[in-house]
């Protein structure tokens, strides 16, 4: 008799620890490993919502540059580090595609109008320009022209002005290297890296180092960088006296300006239980808020076809006329082989 009392209020209380064990288990978020470059920066809020709605826990692990995140990515492919990557851009995407560490998506956002194009499944989300920014007061204090070529950078006014980005280790570097190349073609290119050597050029790991460090407006002995074309916006927008007016500008040389264009992409091998999640946060990449949001934030150009720009961004960040590109095939076969070049040109 004892025996079936205990039986039957076991059988009573099996209900109720089975939905205690649903409710713990639908109060645990789901894990979704993001893997991106240390410039991702989205507002607190959205990303916060996010997680609210789809009830998942976001992990995100920066790597450093966005050369050194698809390194990361090939290194780990074996025993995969995260589930969705972003910053994956025109310029790393051959590499990645070669290693095999991106699995296509197929989602809405994937075949939406987009201003832009990656292409093999890799949503874009935003794109931006690779140029030449230089200090207007060093310029002016000196009573030296800016250079309108890239062959002016060659000539000994000019020497030890320039710093670059190591395009083994950065994608701005990378990208500024393929706009050489395209611009100049293959063989005036590496002429014109063997010119730069001779004349002092200076290399370093990555865009900040060169930015914030190397760059005469931040301190730096280099008046002429690397950068972007939303620089000078982001100059405009942090100031503490609230300028109006940029202390740098844009320079748009034949063989120095490259359309860079970034996404988001799931990672092959990533866990099959956050597959759902991780779609959906693709989408979040390219919904309205995040695509304003990003503006500000990564200062870059949204990739929604039609999505509207802030103001700093209309006022400040010029669309170049003109860019120099390559065919993807192109880049794909001879990356690695530019690269070497490169860095033997340059380096050794």
């Amino acid at each position: 008799m004892q025996r079936r009392f205990l039986f039957s209020a076991a059988l009573l209380l099996a209900p109720a620890l089975s939905l205690t064990s649903q409710a713990a288990f639908a109060q645990t978020p789901t894990p979704l490993r993001l893997l991106t470059h240390g410039s991702f920066d989205l507002p607190k809020e959205l990303l916060a919502g996010f997680e609210q709605q789809h009830a998942v826990k976001l992990q995100i692990v920066k790597a450093g540059d966005a050369g050194e995140m698809v390194n990361k990515l090939i290194l780990t492919r074996a025993r995969p580090i995260a589930d969705l990557a972003f910053g994956v851009d025109n310029t790393l995407l051959p590499r990645a595609q070669a290693a095999g560490v991106l699995e296509p998506y197929t989602g809405p956002a994937a075949v939406r109008p987009a201003a832009v194009d990656l292409g093999a499944g890799v949503v874009p989300v935003s794109y931006g320009y690779v140029n030449l920014n230089v200090d207007k007061a060093w310029f002016a204090s000196k009573g030296l022209a800016l250079p309108t070529s890239l062959a002016d950078l060659t000539k000994p006014a000019y020497a030890k002005l320039l710093v670059v980005p190591n395009p083994a280790t950065s994608s701005p570097g990378q990208a500024f290297l393929l706009a050489t190349i395209a611009g100049l073609g293959e063989s005036a290119a590496f002429d014109w890296w063997a010119q730069m050597r001779t004349n002092g050029v200076k290399v370093v790991k990555g865009w900040s180092e060169a930015y914030y460090t190397e760059f005469s407006r931040n301190g730096g002995t280099r008046p002429i960088v690397v950068s972007y074309t939303s620089s000078p916006a982001a100059e405009v927008f942090y100031s503490k006296e609230k300028i109006t007016v940029p202390p740098t500008a844009n320079l748009f040389l034949q063989g120095g300006v490259f359309r860079q264009v970034e996404g988001v992409a799931l990672v092959k091998g990533g866990n099959p239980a956050a597959r759902h999640v991780a779609g959906q946060f693709i989408e979040f990449m390219r919904s309205a808020p995040v695509q304003q949001a990003l503006q500000t934030t990564m200062w870059v150009f949204p990739a929604e076809a039609g999505a509207p720009r802030v103001e700093v961004m209309q006022q400040h960040a010029v669309e170049p006329a003109r860019f120099d590109a390559l065919p993807a095939p192109l880049t794909e076969q001879q990356a690695r082989a530019w690269l070497r070049r490169w860095t033997e040109t340059v380096l050794k």
